[in-house]
């Protein structure tokens, strides 16, 4: 019955991902045909720009020049979004995964209580029946020869008293255990954290910055800042020079 109710829960939950993953790849085609447009014009640009560039002048240099380089910058702007994309899914899919994982590892710790709990109400019963039959033949044994015994004494209640709690019997399930999922030791890392990628994140527009990569909530970020971003440290660094 919970192997169905999870499962059900989990398929419920991936309803929608073929479709938001089809959407996402369709964009990213998208964007890859603009930019494939945009690099023509730019290679027409500046063969255009190589053949007359003696009979321009200053002006008209640097209007073309500045064609080529608007032409650059949305060509870039096209790649970046495209980076952006192929991060949402990529984390679209590792939440789902990750989900997966999070279950298994309810399941499998239900399965290991239920399993501990009934093979201790199992050793009980049988320690309770063994200890009645043994208290009724040394009643018994007391009326023919008069002896007195007391069941208390008797090595197997001893055993069961000394026995450990139920609680302590069982393995509690820590949130830990779910949250806490092994990582892949080969995914790269990123960010200041060193975790892996999740989430919404950003690239530091230093090309010689050497993590790249962070999360928004790592830098105090809520939404993509307009223009160039730098990270911290190569603010910093910057800052110093």
């Amino acid at each position: 019955m919970a192997t169905a109710i999870y499962l059900e829960h989990y398929l419920d939950s991936i309803e929608n991902l073929p479709c938001e993953l089809q959407r996402n790849f369709t964009l990213m085609r998208d964007l890859d045909n603009r930019t494939e447009e945009k690099k023509g014009e730019i290679e027409k640009l500046a063969e255009e720009y190589v053949a007359t560039v003696k009979n321009l002048a200053s002006e008209q240099r640097m209007e073309h020049l500045q064609k080529i380089q608007n032409a650059y910058s949305k060509c870039k702007e096209f790649s970046d979004d495209k980076v952006q994309l192929a991060m949402q899914t990529y984390e679209m899919v590792d939440k789902h995964i990750r989900r997966l994982d999070a279950d298994l590892a309810r399941f499998e710790n239900e399965l290991k209580e239920k399993l501990e709990l009934s093979g201790y109400e199992s050793t009980e019963g049988r320690g309770v029946k063994k200890g009645e039959s043994r208290g009724l033949r040394e009643k018994r044994g007391s009326k023919r020869k008069g002896r007195k015994g007391s069941d208390e004494d008797s090595p197997k209640k001893k055993k069961m008293k000394n026995s450990p709690d139920l609680s302590d019997a069982l393995l509690p399930m820590q949130p830990s255990d779910v949250l806490d999922m092994p990582v892949d030791p080969n995914e790269p890392t990123y960010c200041l954290c060193h975790q892996v990628s999740y989430g919404e994140m950003i690239g530091c527009d230093n090309p010689d910055c050497p993590i790249e990569w962070f999360h928004f909530a790592c830098v105090d970020l809520a939404t993509k800042p307009k223009g160039k971003w730098f990270c911290p440290r190569c603010t910093q660094d910057k800052k110093k020079k």
